[in-house]
C-alpha cells in the first residue's frame, strides 16, 4: 500500500508539472517562411553569452543559476544550459528571461518531459517540426536543438500576429484565444525571471565592502 502511494504522488506529481503544457497546432508554412526557419535550426556556432561586456555576461549568468538551482543543482549542466538559453534566445530576438519563463510553466525544467499530446522537452517542441523545418536525426530531447526550436517557433509566432505576445504565446501553447496561458508566463516572467542589472551591481558592490 505505502509503494502503491507513493507511485500515485509520483504521478500526481507529474501530472501538476506538466499541466500547462501544450500542443504547437501544425499549420502549412509559405516556402520563405520554412526556409528562414531551417535555416535558423541549422546554425552551428558554440552557444555564449551576448553581452557588452564580460562582467555583465557574468553578472546576468551568476544570478539566473542562482535562481535555477534548485531546478538544476548540477552547476556545469545548469550554466551551460543558462548560457544556451541566452544565445538561442538573443539569435531569435527573443528575451532570454521570457523564454526562461515559457521553459517554467511548460516543462518546469525537465530536460525529458513528454506531454499527454507528445510535445517534447524542455520548451515542449511537438515532433511534427522535425519533418518541417529539421532534420529527421534530431533529438528534441537535445538540449540546444530542443532551446533552438522552441526559440524559432515562438519568434515565428510572433511574427504571425506581428509582436503581439499574448497571443504568440496561445499560438505557442495551442490555446490561441484563451488567456490562462499567456498570463501565467507572463506572471512567471515578472516574479521569478526579470533581471535589473543595475540592482545586481549595487548588491555586488555592497557585499565587497
Amino acid at each position: 500500500m505505502r509503494w502503491a502511494g507513493l507511485l500515485l504522488s509520483a504521478s500526481l506529481l507529474c501530472i501538476s508539472v506538466l499541466a500547462h503544457a501544450g500542443a504547437q497546432r501544425e499549420e502549412p508554412l509559405a516556402n520563405s517562411v520554412r526556409s528562414l526557419m531551417q535555416r535558423s535550426i541549422s546554425d552551428s556556432a558554440a552557444p555564449r553569452l551576448v553581452f557588452a561586456s564580460p562582467d555583465e555576461g557574468l553578472a546576468w549568468l551568476q544570478t539566473m543559476s542562482g535562481r535555477l538551482q534548485k531546478r538544476i543543482p548540477d552547476v556545469q549542466m545548469r550554466e551551460d544550459f543558462l548560457r544556451t538559453v541566452h544565445y538561442e534566445a538573443t539569435r531569435a530576438g527573443l528575451d532570454p528571461q521570457l523564454v526562461l519563463a515559457l521553459i517554467h510553466v511548460e516543462s518546469a525544467f525537465n530536460k525529458y518531459a513528454v506531454s499527454s499530446v507528445g510535445a517534447r522537452g524542455y520548451m515542449q517542441v511537438m515532433p511534427f517540426w522535425v519533418k518541417a523545418i529539421g532534420a529527421s536525426e534530431h533529438n528534441l530531447f537535445h538540449m540546444r536543438l530542443n532551446l533552438r526550436y522552441g526559440c524559432t517557433i515562438l519568434r515565428h509566432y510572433l511574427d504571425i500576429e506581428k509582436g503581439d505576445l499574448y497571443r504568440a504565446l496561445g499560438r505557442y501553447n495551442g490555446s490561441l484565444g484563451k488567456p490562462e496561458y499567456p498570463n501565467l508566463v507572463v506572471n512567471a516572467w515578472r516574479k521569478s525571471w526579470t533581471y535589473h542589472p543595475s540592482a545586481v551591481v549595487t548588491v555586488t558592490a555592497t557585499a565587497l565592502n
